[in-house]
């Protein structure tokens, strides 16, 4: 037996969008009703970093790679929840070197991050450090997934992004890991199939025993 975890955000008008920008929300129209059509149909609206997604390199990296070089092969396997919700600032080295991270493993990284469910961008949202960036890549994990809107603030120049996608490892922003426990999961991401850009809006689920 096994239980199901959908560890997406879910995409509405009015949801948190980073740094409350307008520009961020999703639109949703509709198009075509039964008062003037013979079916209902609506159309969306949305920035492509908006909820959960995955990025590209080219999100960070100037002629990096775009969205369709991940391959679905890479967005599925073992994953590990890692329970940071102490933290207050910033996930650092130190705060990762107690969970022995190994070689290979998708880490997620579960934070007071999780329990902001308002509407509103918390602009101190927990996010990862430069040096855990850098331990992170010397474990050479296969890919990190955070709770946040991004993985990095408050940092010029991005290194903690810029860092992680020049070690070709898959960075997945705003999960939702209240209800997950720590522990050892399957992970599934499943990001739109669009191609030529640095994102794509996904949907990801854990699968772990009941």
């Amino acid at each position: 037996m096994f239980k199901i975890y959908d560890i997406s955000m879910t995409v509405h008008e009015g949801m948190q969008v980073w740094n409350n920008e307008g520009s961020k929300q999703p639109i949703m129209t509709n198009v075509s009703n039964f008062d003037d059509g013979e079916a209902y149909e609506s159309q969306l609206t949305m920035n492509l970093h908006t909820g959960t997604h995955v990025d590209a390199p080219l999100h960070m990296l100037k002629d990096g790679a775009t969205i369709e070089s991940i391959g679905l092969e890479e967005l599925v396997g073992q994953a590990r929840v890692l329970d940071l919700t102490h933290v207050t600032d910033s996930v650092s080295r130190a705060d990762l070197e107690r969970f022995a991270i190994q070689k290979g493993e998708w880490i997620l990284l579960k934070t007071r991050n999780s329990m902001n469910e308002s509407m509103t961008f918390d602009s101190q949202f927990v996010y990862v450090n430069e040096d855990a960036a850098r331990y992170l890549i010397e474990c050479g994990i296969r890919g990190i997934g955070v709770d946040g809107l991004g993985i990095e603030r408050s940092q010029q120049e991005y290194p903690t992004h810029r860092q992680i996608f020049r070690s070709n490892i898959v960075i997945v922003e705003g999960l939702r890991l209240k209800h997950v426990h720590p522990g050892n999961y399957f992970l599934v991401v499943a990001p739109l199939k669009l191609t030529g850009v640095e994102a794509a809006p996904a949907r990801a689920i854990l699968i772990g025993g009941i």
